[in-house]
């Protein structure tokens, strides 16, 4: 990515910890606030500070895709209230980031392990870059529930495998499922990426 133009964003973008915030930096020409992991539930000004940019101007939502950064994507929704978040999601990757000693408890990338190109185009995905109209919805939850992705006896299964195929987290749930599927997905993608799944 050397070379490149880092991404000038309005709305600032939420991350864990600082080593991801040095890597979004060389993607990213925006406001970066972290949460120092769970450090976001005890610091009162910080959530104040994110509810005011998410009536503002909205705010990014990007976290790891293991369980600890699902659930501090879930409590942001406390902070952000009646503001605007677009959530954004790297893809699970297995590895371990060079200044760590081990791997993650669950063996996946964080935020600063992902490569800036992978980084970049998660943003270009979103339609968060120039002003991108964002993309209409064009599934909703019924539409879920009929393909058997919500509801169902395998419903979780079929998630899992639909987000491996796209290149999503396996932990997604439906609503976030529905979410990245209407910002980041065509209906084309997602139909052939069903008829794929239903073939094996």
């Amino acid at each position: 990515m050397s070379g490149r133009e880092r991404i000038k964003l309005d709305m600032p973008v939420i991350v864990e910890g600082r080593y991801d915030k040095i890597k979004l930096e060389s993607v990213i020409d925006a406001v970066i606030i972290t949460t120092d992991g769970f450090g976001i539930y005890r610091n009162r000004e910080k959530r104040e500070l994110i509810r005011r940019y998410a009536e503002k101007t909205g705010v990014i939502i990007l976290t790891d895709s293991d369980g600890a950064g699902f659930q501090i994507r879930n409590s942001l929704k406390g902070c952000i209230g009646s503001g605007r978040a677009v959530n954004i999601y790297i893809p699970d990757v297995f590895g371990k980031e060079r200044r760590k000693v081990k791997p993650s408890k669950e063996g996946k990338l964080g935020v600063e392990g992902i490569d800036p190109d992978t980084l970049r185009k998660a943003f270009e995905d979103a339609g968060v870059i120039g002003g991108s109209a964002p993309r209409t919805e064009w599934i909703d939850k019924e539409r879920l529930v009929s393909d058997g992705l919500s509801g169902g006896d395998n419903s979780s299964g079929l998630r899992k495998a639909l987000c491996a195929l796209l290149g999503l987290p396996e932990r997604m749930s439906a609503k976030a499922l529905l979410e990245a599927l209407n910002t980041l997905y065509s209906e084309e993608d997602y139909t052939a990426a069903l008829k794929k799944i239903m073939e094996n």
